[in-house]
């Protein structure tokens, strides 16, 4: 004989539902959702992988310093600045080379240009020339607008904002890059073209950072960086045959020095530069970069033993504040 279950709420039903003897329907269990497109549900490695590269590249940039004193005197601006690129082009290229299964097409060399240009080649020896003319402190103060330029033209450009813990933190990193010049322990020797030529590499790093952004939504940070590169050694090239001479009479740890330039601050240090961009936004980055002056003291202290002024400690405590407080979120 048939029988008419009475209707409940019961949307999960068993072959038995409606039986007088039947147990209760059990509770429906929630669904694991699956990771949102692009992510791989686990934020923390990411993270930290970011922080590693941001690490590794201020150390990298930071020793560049040492390493640019030191040969100076052997290579001039252009010939430094190529025998460098040269060098990294091809220690980047047994990477990337392998793996490249793509170059850009089109509109998508635009932006590798304009970097590769800017950065790699206009930066570099800029930045070279200038430090012929200025005492390291000034150098350093003025190279250090590089940051506030790069927060200012991604809260424009890339719509990231103006956070107040980054403009906060930002100036107050500036102010202790200024106590660090303060206590350089030189007269300054602010030649004006020296001074242009400083601020011209500041501008130039700041609006590359902005280039290079969006390329690394498609290219991979090793591949970016070494387009970037070579782009840069192509605009060099000039500078040949005075690098090849210099070679010649160069001493030998001077060479040794420029190997070091091409391969860790260059080929590494942009790379990871460009891995940290992928995953943080390009103001808070920047900030990091007021990191160097302190980290270069202490490299010199190591190295070079030159030990450093009570002026120089205490701007790189300031810089780490302000650096820390541009990772603080605004409410």
């Amino acid at each position: 004989m048939a029988t008419t279950a009475e209707p409940g709420p019961t949307p999960f039903a068993g072959p038995h539902e409606g039986s007088p003897h039947a147990a209760p329907a059990p509770a429906p269990q929630p669904q694991p959702q699956p990771p949102a497109p692009g992510t791989s549900g686990r934020k923390t490695p990411v993270n930290k992988l970011g922080v590693a590269a941001v690490v590794i590249t201020v150390v990298l940039w930071a020793s560049a310093f040492v390493g640019i004193r030191a040969v100076g005197p052997s290579f001039s601006p252009g010939s430094l600045t190529l025998g460098r690129l040269a060098i990294a082009a091809v220690v980047l290229g047994l990477v990337v080379l392998p793996k490249l299964r793509m170059l850009p097409k089109g509109r998508e060399w635009w932006p590798i240009l304009a970097y590769g240009v800017m950065w790699f080649g206009g930066y570099n020896v800029a930045l070279n020339a200038a430090e012929h003319m200025l005492d390291a402190g000034t150098a350093a103060l003025l190279i250090n607008v590089n940051p506030i330029l790069v927060a200012v033209m991604a809260g424009l450009i890339l719509k990231e904002g103006f956070p107040r813990w980054l403009i906060i933190g930002s100036l107050i990193a500036f102010a202790g890059v200024a106590v660090i010049a303060l206590g350089s322990g030189q007269r300054s020797t602010a030649d004006v073209a020296g001074v242009l030529l400083c601020l011209l590499a500041a501008v130039l790093a700041a609006v590359s950072v902005i280039v290079q952004k969006p390329v690394l939504r498609k290219f991979p940070a090793a591949q970016a960086t070494w387009f970037g590169i070579m782009v840069g050694a192509v605009c060099c090239l000039p500078f040949t045959g005075q690098l090849a001479g210099e070679l010649q009479a160069a001493p030998l740890p001077a060479t040794l020095g420029l190997v070091y330039l091409g391969i860790f601050p260059t080929a590494i240090a942009f790379t990871t530069w460009a891995y940290a961009l992928s995953l943080i936004d390009a103001g808070k980055l920047a900030a990091t970069t007021y990191l160097v002056p302190g980290t270069t003291i202490i490299i010199s202290w190591l190295l070079l033993g030159e030990v450093p002024t009570a002026w120089g400690l205490l701007g790189g405590v300031i810089c780490l504040v302000g650096v820390g407080l541009t990772r603080r979120k605004s409410r």
